[in-house]
């Protein structure tokens, strides 16, 4: 089964009410992006490692900026050029791995 390439705009993700994430036009494809505070890099750092195992289950890679004190998250469907269904369902799971993590 080919993955869903039906690309959402603005509206359409809002919909979705993802805690934490906007919507940036400003990249060579829109995307939605959130920064989660870690307060530490250790924090931070096993935050990245559970998102990119989970990323790796759903073959769906976001761009991680590992920062003190925080990570910031991208995600995008660069063969749609823009945000689909699959960032919104991989923004739901690293949301639910923040709240795991108390962030």
């Amino acid at each position: 089964m080919e993955p869903d390439t039906t690309t959402l705009n603005a509206e359409q993700v809002a919909q979705e009410q993802l805690a934490g994430w906007t919507y940036d036009t400003s990249g060579e494809a829109d995307s939605i992006v959130a920064r989660v505070e870690t307060g530490d890099f250790v924090t931070g750092l096993a935050l990245v490692n559970a998102i990119g195992a989970k990323a790796e289950e759903a073959n769906h890679h976001p761009d991680i900026d590992l920062r003190y004190p925080y990570v910031e998250i991208r995600l995008t469907s660069h063969d749609a050029g823009g945000v689909t269904s699959r960032d919104i369902a991989m923004a739901k799971v690293i949301n639910g791995l923040s709240a795991e993590s108390s962030l």
